[in-house]
Formats: C-alpha cells, structure tokens, sequence
C-alpha cells in the first residue's frame, strides 16, 4: 500500500489527501495539538502528535514536509539520519517562492538562482539545501501565494475592512490551493525528482484582486491606500520587499500539470461558488 506520511499536516496537505483517500492512499499525518489529531482523524487521517510521537518513517512508502524551518529544518534536525536511511520512494518539501528575492517585476524560472532577501526567503532556502544534501529522491515545491477556501479576499471585501494597497509596478503570483494539490499528486503519480514552481498563469496586482472580488461581489471597490500610508504586519510588508513574475512552464511540460484554476479570475469564482 502507498503510504504518505505528510509531516505538518496543513492546508495544503489536506487538499491533496481529499485526492488520494479515495484512491486508497494510507495517510498519516502529524499536527502539534490533540484538538488537532481529532480534527485529522475525523477526515481519514490515522493522526500522530508531533513533536511528541515517534514519526512512523518505517511504515512510509512517501514523505511530504510542510514543516516551515527555524533557525534550522525541524524535521531533519530531529530525524535526518532516519528519512536517509528510510528507503522513502518519494520526497517532497513544500517551500517558497520567496527564495527568489527581489527581481523589479521580471519573470522568475527554476533556473534564476535564488537569492532570498528576506529572513523567511533565507531560511526556506536554507531548508531547501538542507535536504537537498541526502541522498534522497527530493522534489521541491516552491509555492507561490496561496489562496483557497477560507483564505480568499471575500470576507474582508464584504465586512469593509479590505484596502487597496498600491504600490506601483507590484505584483505577485498565486496558486489555488486545488492545484497545490494538483500538482502533487502529479508528482507523486509521475515521479521526477527537481524543483519546480507552483503557481498560477498570471500574475496580477493586490489591487486588482480586491478589485475583482468586490466586482464579483457586486459591490463598490475598496478604497486605494498608498504603499507607504498602509498599515501593515511586518509579515504583510515582507511579501511588498519583493517584485517578481514567477514562471510555471515545468509543472506543465515535466509533470503534465493541467492547472484548474489558470488565473485569479476562476480561483475567485470557484471560492464564491463554494467549490
């Protein structure tokens, strides 16, 4: 029997599971809180607390991370020696885009050499060498930003509180978090070890997402804030450090990844329809 072990089990990782239960996949996946297992284990996951619980590596066939890193990957500096030695027929670690840094809004491949300049770009990259360096058969995900069900701009739009951010020339490329899954279960149908670039066909503005929401929405557009006005997270401020147009060209030609949702225009209306 294939079986994943799916170490933090998150958003993602819940969205390929709805694929691969029904095909007869064995999950097993940790979260860090027993309100957390129940959730799990209430979906079709045989659940395990971690940090606490042993990872069950001997019973895994795959592995999938979606553990983000510290100061170091938590999961290789607790059992690195162990997934080596794992004979795993599959791995995949779950990154980012940000290891790309900064490009002034040009287009990003798997060939542009990272060059994070944020300290969440730095540490993913970090990560991303750090398993890089076993003898696995690694496949790196660097995903751009997600949005979904329950992380879409409706609700903000709806209640008032959305603003239009604008930073002139900024945009940022997105994926749908169906075809996160999308694209792994691909990957773990069509084994090909490599990194690759998860996200949609069109990159756009902040503020031409809010715009389209509240349009879809049949309401007014939230008002426009300029960058340096805005109240932001440090978290928020960190993704308007960075100016890129991310290119999927590989998960198409490698993995012969059909995208559902190519742009924000049907990821949006899939959200308000329920889908």
């Amino acid at each position: 029997m294939n079986t994943l072990l799916s170490i933090g089990h998150g958003y993602s990782a819940q969205a390929l599971a709805r694929r691969l239960l029904p095909q007869g996949w064995r999950i097993i996946g940790t979260t860090r809180s027993p309100e957390g297992v129940a959730e799990l284990a209430a979906t079709g996951i045989e659940a395990r607390l971690w940090p606490g619980e042993a990872l069950p590596l001997g019973e895994a066939t795959h592995l999938l991370t979606s553990v983000p890193p510290g100061a170091a990957d938590p999961v290789l500096a607790a059992h690195g020696a162990q997934i080596a030695a794992a004979g795993l027929k599959w791995v995949g670690y779950l990154s980012t885009t940000a290891v790309y840094g900064h490009h002034e809004g040009a287009w990003v491949d798997e060939t542009t050499p990272p060059a994070p300049s944020t300290p969440r770009g730095a540490a993913r990259l970090k990560a991303e060498e750090a398993w890089g360096a076993l003898d696995l058969p690694l496949h790196i995900f660097r995903l751009a930003g997600i949005y979904g069900p329950g992380r879409g701009p409706f609700e903000k739009v709806r209640d008032g509180s959305a603003r239009r951010i604008v930073k002139p020339g900024q945009v940022f490329s997105r994926i749908h978090v169906e075809d996160i899954a999308n694209v792994l279960e691909a990957a773990l149908l069509r084994p090909s070890p490599g990194v690759y670039n998860v996200c949609d066909d069109d990159p756009a503005s902040p503020e031409t997402i809010l715009g389209a929401a509240a349009e879809m929405l049949g309401l007014p557009p939230p008002p426009m804030v300029p960058y340096d006005q805005a109240e932001m997270t440090e978290m928020a401020r960190s993704f308007y450090a960075e100016n890129k147009r991310v290119r999927n060209d590989k998960i198409k030609a490698v993995l012969g990844v059909r995208l559902m949702y190519p742009t924000y225009r049907e990821g949006l209306a899939a959200i308000l329809a329920g889908g």
